[in-house]
This record gives C-alpha cells, structure tokens and sequence, in this order.
C-alpha cells in the first residue's frame, strides 16, 4: 500500500505546458500533467493523488496522464488517461472508464446560418424541449423488449439507423463506425437493461446538454474547410451517454473487482482503483459489458441527432444537419500505439477524456484524414466550446488524447448553493443565449462560473500539441437536463 500523501506530490515543471510527478513510493512510471501553471495552482492536491494512484497499477505502460481540465473523479481523475499492456500484467479498471460510458459528442452542421438561427430563436428553443426528453429519469417513446435491447447493445449506431432514426453516411463520421466491436450484451444484467429499455433517445441530466451554436472564431482556416465550418454558420452539438444502463454496469462492476483484485493479490492505494487483470474472468466480463454501453451511447446520441432532425424540419426547413463527428468520452479502447519504436496493443483508458488522433491515422474517416480526427470540446452554458484536429505530435505525448471539456471548478452542490437557476437563465438571455431546461436546480448547478475557463484549457491543450484550434463556437441556444 502506497504511503504517499497529496502534500508530496506537487508536481515539477518539465516545459510551460508540461509537468511531472517522478516516480516514488509505489509508482510504477510517472505521472504527467498538460497544464500551465494558472490551472496546475487552480487545481486539488486530490488529481495528483490520484493521478500517481493510477501510476501504481499493474502493466501501466509510459505515464499516468492527466489533462489540462483535470479535476478529481471516482478513482482516476477526470481527464486521466493510462494505457495497459496486458503482456505486462496490464489490467482494466472501472474507476478508468467511470460511471457514465461513453459520455460523448456529436457535432451537426446546419448549412444555415446563425442568424438564421436567431430569427427563430424562441420557436426552435421551444420546439427542441417539448421533443427531446431531458431531465433526471427522463424517458422516451421508445420502448425496447428484450429482443430489441440485445440487438442495440449489440449493433449501437448501426443499429439506430438499421431502425430508421438516422442515415449511413452519419455512420461514416462515427468514432468506430457507429458500433463498437466484441461487444456483448449477455454481460449486461437484467437490472441495467431494465433500467435502460425506456431511455433511449434522451439526454439526461447532469452536464449533458443540446446546444444550437454560432461558429463565432476561425482559428485554422485550412481545417476548418475540411470539416466544413465556416465563420457565423450555426451547428448542433449534442452531448450524452448511456444514462442508466452505464452507471449500473459500472457499479455491478466495481464490487466484482474490488473481490478480484483481492484474489490475484493485486493492491491499489485506493478502493476506487479497483481493477481486473485484462485475461481474467472478471477482466473480459467488465470489457464486454463496457463495449456493449458504448453502443448505447452511440444509438442514443443517433436517435437523438434523428429527434434534432424532425425539429429543424418543421422549424427551419432549409437546414441540413449533416454529421461532423461523434466522439466518445469514459471508454477502454485496445489501440495500437508504437512504444520504445515498435507497436503494441494497449489497453487505453480514457477517463473524462477523448481520443484524438492525428493527420493520416486510418481510424480518422477519410474526408477528414487529411486535417486529423475532430476534437469536440464541450464548454458551459454561457462560454464558448471548441472544435480542435488531433495532431502527429500528440500520437506521442498521451496516446492520442486529449481534454473533453472545461472542467468542474465547483461541485454541483457548491454551484447550487451560489446560484439560482431563474439568476443564470436572466444573464445568459441578456446575452442573447436562450436556455431551456425542466429543471431549475439543474441550471443552478451547471452555471458557467461552475467550471474553469474553457478557453485557458484549450490553449493548454494547444500548446501542448495534444490537439490544435480549428474553430471556436458560441452558444445561441441550450437545451439542459
């Protein structure tokens, strides 16, 4: 058991955007952070404990890795990222993946403008509330009998659109296609399934959100032309996951863990990083499962992209909404990644963190190879979100990760007590942001000044050469749980 308090783990700065906890007690490598020294002092002692935590774990390979917007999570932090080889040992971790399986987003191009947008502003703000069900414990029109659940789980996006709610070509700009493989849904309890069979095509609650957004700066006009953004047009962004169906796995899962860890002799400083070496029973029970809610989340976010659709057709006729991208967060992906100058499969858990591969790779879809995989970076109701490129660079540096998001600077019970939603609703609208949400608290606790400065945690991420700048979005209207 590792006897490292946070107090001895500040971490020691290797450039401007570059930090490092060296290896000591129990560390197995290093941990290293992507952060300037503003975040890095704005951040809790808890991510460096939990990111030299992570360091600990058996067939760790490189770094434990954190994010500029790292904040402390269930285990890992969020916005960590760690890779396992399992010739070495290497493990799976639920505190790696989190509760919320891929916790993701897609990104929609209109093909109208923004103004087009505000001029029907209210009407469409309104139209995507009563036809998009959101909110905690919201549910859907879709029912799915247990013929049907096994069939989603199993096919993901692919499955959505075999149904109806989508088109192919949406697959095409789908991380893995729209369907991840070896996925299996007999690994999936009752409990979670049935939790799951009437949420499909809903957004949750919590940090997800519908947002209607202005492409408000060009940052790199050549990438920009390849993803098809271009200054004042208006895109959606949808961003959820597989609701209740991914928390139950990753509670199931987490006590068969901490009973496995204990047999293979396996220690970790914290109960949170429970884990399962990757061969073991345990190991390839959780991957299946894990794999099958990534699915979820993919036909969730296609059935809601379909929802999204049958509203601007009646509202606004004139729009698109062709598919950009849809990115997941929270996954355990075996990727190739060249270490020590030859390939290996690893095992890469990305925790509040999204991959973000570079120019060239053959998982970037091939009209968007040239400029590498977009990366959608989620910011707050009243900031600005962001469209970056994975970069050449960045394959290097973290295993082709990079941030997801702003990152919480207050709890959600903290938010609550500072802010009152009808208080954030009045100041987003006098800045011309239209919010529209079933739940006061929910607002109240996802207020802006919630969450750090989504702009200095880009520019980390930028300057780290994790990710590069392509466009910066501005939100016009926000559909909240």
């Amino acid at each position: 058991m590792s006897t490292m308090t946070a107090s001895g783990l500040r971490p020691i700065r290797r450039s401007d955007q570059e930090w490092e906890i060296p290896r000591q007690g129990d560390m197995r490598v290093p941990a290293v952070l992507f952060a300037t020294a503003e975040l890095i002092e704005a951040m809790e002692d808890k991510v460096f404990e939990q990111a030299a935590n992570v360091a600990t774990l058996p067939g760790i390979i490189g770094a434990s890795f954190a994010m500029p917007d790292a904040h402390w999570g269930y285990g890992f932090p969020i916005g960590g990222v760690a890779a396992f080889d399992p010739d070495e040992g290497g493990i799976i971790s639920m505190g790696g993946v989190g509760f919320d399986i891929s916790c993701g987003v897609r990104t929609l191009l209109t093909g109208v403008s923004a103004d087009d947008i505000m001029a029907r502003q209210k009407e469409l703000a309104d139209a995507l509330l009563r036809h998009i069900p959101a909110g905690l414990g919201s549910t859907g029109a879709i029912t799915l009998d247990p013929a049907e659940m096994d069939a989603m789980l199993a096919g993901g996006a692919r499955w959505a659109v075999a149904r109806g709610w989508g088109e192919a070509a949406d697959l095409e700009r789908t991380e893995e296609r729209g369907c991840m493989a070896d996925a299996r849904s007999e690994f999936v309890s009752a409990k979670a399934k049935e939790r799951q069979k009437r949420e499909m095509g809903t957004l949750g609650s919590g940090n997800h959100y519908l947002e209607v957004q202005r492409v408000a700066e060009v940052l790199d006009p050549a990438a920009a032309e390849v993803y098809g953004l271009h200054l004042g047009d208006a895109v959606v962004t949808i961003h959820c996951g597989s609701r209740g169906l991914g928390h139950q796995i990753g509670t199931e899962a987490l006590r068969e863990m901490v009973a496995t860890a204990d047999r293979y002799g396996i220690r970790v400083p914290d109960r949170e990083l429970a884990c399962a070496p990757v061969h073991s029973e345990a190991g390839r029970h959780y991957l299946g499962a894990m794999r099958a809610a990534i699915n979820c989340a993919l036909a969730n976010r296609q059935i809601i992209t379909h929802l999204t659709r049958e509203v601007f057709a009646t509202v606004l006729p004139a729009a698109r909404l062709d598919q950009l991208y849809d990115v997941s967060h929270n996954t355990c992906k075996v990727e190739e990644h060249e270490v020590d100058g030859r390939p290996r499969n690893l095992y890469v858990h990305r925790k509040g963190a999204t991959r973000a591969f570079g120019p060239g790779h053959p998982d970037v879809p091939e009209a968007l190879r040239s400029a590498g995989q977009p990366v959608l970076i989620g910011g707050t109701m009243g900031t600005a979100s962001y469209v970056l490129r994975g970069t050449t660079e960045g394959m290097g540096k973290a295993f082709g990760s990079a941030c997801h998001g702003a990152g919480r600077a207050l709890s959600r019970r903290a938010a609550g007590k500072r802010w009152y939603g009808r208080q954030i609703i009045d100041q987003l609208a006098a800045e011309g942001i239209m919010v529209r949400s079933h739940s006061s608290r929910g607002i109240a606790e996802e207020a802006p000044g919630a969450y750090k400065d989504v702009t200095a945690v880009v520019d980390a991420a930028d300057a780290a050469g994790l990710a590069r700048k392509v466009v910066r979005l501005r939100p016009m209207i926000c559909i909240k749980g």
